[in-house]
């Protein structure tokens, strides 16, 4: 009798679980881990929204935004005393709704000095820019940073 009641404790014990030959592990793995470096799609303008390929579409980008920009840059009379050649980088952000804001230049102090009004110039031409499709990372449209590079070649 005592070995019934020690074999019927020692069950009540152990778990259904532990005596069981075949577990079925029904647990989904969950992909968690999110690239916050690229995007799924890149931002567009309308004439870009066309083109499948991604890296055709984020070629397209930015050669649209590079021409939209040179063009209003290109309407202004710039008068220096030195000649310059140099490359400056817009940052520029993209948010979610599709607007793109001006956030900065970065430029050498001979340019700075030489043209103050760049600067406003830029940010007045970024400013005029149409209203791109966002980024879109997991079907979601999210902000995004790019840094343009703008060549600049002056002479007096």
């Amino acid at each position: 009798m005592r070995n019934f009641y020690f074999l019927l404790v020692l069950l009540c014990v152990t778990s259904c679980d532990r005596l069981s030959l075949s577990k079925n592990n029904t647990s989904q793995y969950l992909d968690t881990l999110v690239d916050f470096t690229s995007v799924d799609t890149y931002p567009s303008f309308k004439e870009c929204d066309s083109l499948i390929d991604a890296t055709k579409k984020q070629t397209c980008f930015r050669k649209t935004i590079h021409r939209k920009i040179g063009m209003e840059l290109h309407q202004h009379t710039f008068t220096i005393v030195d000649s310059l050649n140099e490359t400056v980088f817009v940052d520029l952000v993209i948010a979610k709704d599709g607007v793109i804001n001006f956030k900065g230049i970065q430029a050498s102090k001979l340019l700075k000095q030489q043209l103050p009004e760049f600067d406003s110039l830029v940010k007045s031409s970024v400013d005029q820019l149409d209203k791109v499709y966002p980024a879109i990372k997991r079907g979601i449209p999210v902000t995004t940073k790019y840094q343009l590079p703008i060549k600049i070649q002056l002479k007096n």
